[in-house]
């Protein structure tokens, strides 16, 4: 039977939708490649380094302002490891200034960038000032001493996709005596913790090397804690064992 018009355009639409999604992902994923490239120079050159300061303008334009290491209190302020608008003493990463403001603008260029929810403003300063915190050396590493704060004996974590680009619906912690996993489905840790799993667990989403490694499919059992169907987007996530 030769296809209508109508079932070309349906087929068409669907095809569009897929290669705009597919296009959606391979954009978060590059502009997590850019920001990990230009990190790893940052660290080079700054080992201590931790934020990255700058203003953005209307026109989407960045004016990078330096970069700042840790807060070492609650109440402190992030120190200053390099200015870039002063100039006044000779520092490794006056060499590559160009190569991070331009590196840091495409990583923040789309709307859709995962890289935006490591920006917040920058609250030690009343003007245009912004901060990036830089991704985690190890994403996974990371997710784990952060889990394992509350949840010591945490072996994996369920994620669900769908919720916030990563958030853990439940935590796994062994195997009890009588044979039956462990569940913690209500996590024990604190917003501000909530919301770095799921920044970072939204780039590790992102990144498909990153899935590949380390998200597997749920065991054909698995019943959600909330009696909510599960997805695709849903993944167990085993955590490495501590060193």
């Amino acid at each position: 039977m030769t296809p209508t018009a109508h079932d070309q355009l349906t087929l068409l639409a669907e095809q569009r939708h897929e290669l705009d999604a597919e296009g959606q992902r391979i954009a978060k994923a590059y502009c997590l490649a850019v920001l990990d490239h230009v990190t790893a120079k940052i660290r080079t050159a700054c080992p201590a380094a931790v934020y990255v300061t700058f203003a953005f303008y209307g026109t989407r334009t960045l004016d990078l302002h330096g970069v700042l290491g840790a807060q070492t209190s609650p109440l402190g302020t992030c120190p200053e490891l390099w200015n870039n608008r002063e100039g006044t003493q000779e520092h490794p990463l006056d060499y590559i200034a160009d190569e991070i403001e331009s590196d840091v603008q495409t990583a923040l260029a789309p709307y859709l960038s995962p890289a935006w929810a490591s920006v917040h403003r920058n609250s030690a300063s009343d003007g245009n000032s912004w901060l990036l915190e830089l991704p985690p050396v190890d994403r996974v590493a990371r997710v784990t001493e952060l889990v394992r704060e509350r949840h010591p004996e945490a072996t994996a974590v369920i994620v669900d996709g769908r919720r916030s680009g990563g958030r853990i619906i439940e935590v796994l912690e062994g195997v009890a005596d009588d044979g039956t996993q462990i569940r913690a489905p209500r996590p024990r840790w604190a917003p501000s913790c909530d919301t770095s799993l799921t920044r970072i667990l939204a780039q590790v989403l992102a990144l498909p090397a990153l899935a590949d490694r380390h998200l597997m499919p749920l065991p054909s059992d698995y019943v959600h804690p909330h009696g909510v169907s599960i997805s695709d987007q849903t993944y167990l996530m085993p955590l490495p064992p501590t060193a």
